[in-house]
């Protein structure tokens, strides 16, 4: 008698692996300091001609605390890898929860794919300028991707270990850089960042979408919590510290931009210096083998993103896999690992192809693969937040479940209205992100496919309802939530 191979193969997670820090470094290095600090940054200053950045950071983490209130409530109640694909399901329905499967996965196939293209291209540059070896970008990005391969096949708290590892030392090294900053000011210190003046004055919009990329990564803490020691508690600690974390220390490392540049220079020093701008303050207060080891960790601090979004796909693969809304066979988790490994193989072949299609066509690693697909990623993001604080209203209306009136109905209402601002200033200024011209096709073609996915997903999960019951009715149930 044949034995079904998804019946052979268990379709749970690792259990019991991970604890709040794991989550945590998960969720920090996915929106990576070191490339916030020398990239986010200064492009954000140059673009908009805003000094009011330090202050969006800490606006944009007290919207995203109201939102976390109400995920966290959630979390408190279903355990899913899926994470928002689950959340709208049982706040909305099956057929918007796989509209929003659809753009998830599209969102976070986007983000990782395209930090190849940095990862590669970083890679390359460091290893011509320092050792003089002429490597291509798409070939460092294939070796990357084995590498990141192998531990997305491997048990998740071996990849919390190495992510650790490299998020502790580049936050130490982005902490030195701040303090070398906020030492030799040339112009003193100064609060007027933070003053709302400074709010007033260059494309406030743009800035806005600027400040809120860096922040992509930090909703993936409910994708673990079928792997983590105690699903109620741990999502919602993590989520929180990591919405705190991301907030008050990138709010802190721009304002020490500011101020080893001047407050009065910052935006031209941006514009003139672009990335370079913290290698060169850092060498002009440090000297010079900071820039050469910030380059190091800049490199590394990609990596440690590009796993973490490789984690997250690979587990939204598995959760769609598992409920029958895609092929059964990757709901399969590995039988010692634990681990969502068919998940993982998809995600590294999909990306494999994408890069060397780049590769081998003569596509820009920057301008095209990094810049347009993680901005792809970034606005259907923000698309799944806005339908999320809305599925946490609807999931709560029907049954409080001991949760409090702010978490379930006055956080989520106000986190959404805020962040629906966000995605309308995403729609209509999305050229800032992509620093084309106004008139450019693609200010609407690339918002376009998030939209045209959603739609998909949301006509083939009404499919699902007719032609395939079984699977309709398992969509979103996940894992069982353990007391």
């Amino acid at each position: 008698m044949a034995v079904n191979e998804s019946a052979a193969t268990p379709a749970t997670l690792s259990r019991r692996r991970i604890g709040v820090p794991d989550i945590v470094f998960f969720v920090v290095a996915a929106s990576s300091p070191l490339t916030v600090a020398a990239g986010g940054t200064p492009q954000n200053f140059a673009t908009t001609g805003v000094l009011g950045v330090p202050l969006m950071f800490l606006i944009l983490a007290a919207v995203l605390a109201l939102f976390s209130a109400g995920y966290a409530a959630m979390s408190r109640h279903i355990s899913n890898a899926g994470a928002f694909y689950a959340y709208i399901t049982h706040g909305l329905g099956r057929v918007p929860g796989v509209g929003a499967a659809f753009v998830a996965l599209v969102a976070y196939n986007a983000m990782q794919v395209g930090l190849y293209g940095l990862l590669g291209f970083s890679t390359s540059g460091f290893l011509s300028g320092t050792l003089g070896v002429e490597v291509p970008w798409w070939i460092v990005s294939l070796v990357f991707l084995a590498v990141i391969a192998l531990l997305g096949y491997r048990r998740i708290d071996l990849n919390a270990r190495v992510l650790a590892v490299l998020l502790v030392c580049e936050g130490l090294l982005v902490l030195v850089f701040d303090i070398s900053q906020i030492s030799t000011a040339p112009q003193g210190l100064s609060l007027e960042p933070f003053g709302w003046s400074a709010l007033t004055t260059g494309a406030v919009g743009a800035a806005f979408l600027w400040t809120m990329a860096a922040f992509m990564g930090f909703e993936s803490g409910a994708i673990y919590s079928e792997e983590c020691r105690d699903p109620r508690r741990t999502v919602s600690r993590a989520t929180y510290i990591a919405v705190a974390v991301i907030g008050v220390f990138y709010a802190f490392t721009a304002w020490a931009t500011a101020m080893g540049a001047g407050p009065g220079d910052v935006i031209a020093a941006s514009r003139e210096h672009g990335p370079e701008l913290v290698f060169v303050l850092g060498e002009r207060a440090l000297g010079p083998a900071f820039s050469t080891l910030g380059q190091v960790f800049l490199i590394t601090a990609v990596f440690a993103a590009t796993l973490s979004f490789h984690n997250a796909v690979a587990r939204y693969f598995f959760a769609l896999g598992r409920e029958g809304v895609l092929p059964q066979k990757l709901g399969l988790s590995h039988p010692r690992h634990g681990s969502p490994y068919m998940g993982s193989v998809s995600q590294t072949v999909f990306a494999a192809v994408v890069v060397l299609a780049f590769g081998l066509f003569g596509g820009d690693p920057m301008g095209t693969l990094f810049n347009w697909f993680t901005n792809l990623g970034a606005l259907g993001v923000i698309l799944l937040l806005v339908a999320t604080s809305v599925a946490v209203v609807g999931f709560f209306r029907r049954e409080r479940r001991g949760e409090s009136a702010w978490n379930v109905a006055i956080a989520p209402v106000l986190a959404g209205l805020a962040l629906f601002a966000v995605l309308y200033v995403a729609f209509t200024n999305f050229s800032a992100l992509l620093g084309t011209p106004p008139d450019s096709a693609l200010n609407w073609a690339l918002p376009a496919v998030v939209v045209l996915v959603g739609v998909v997903g949301l006509v083939y999960g009404a499919y699902l309802r007719s032609a395939d019951p079984r699977a309709y009715a398992r969509i979103g149930q996940g894992a069982p939530v353990r007391d």
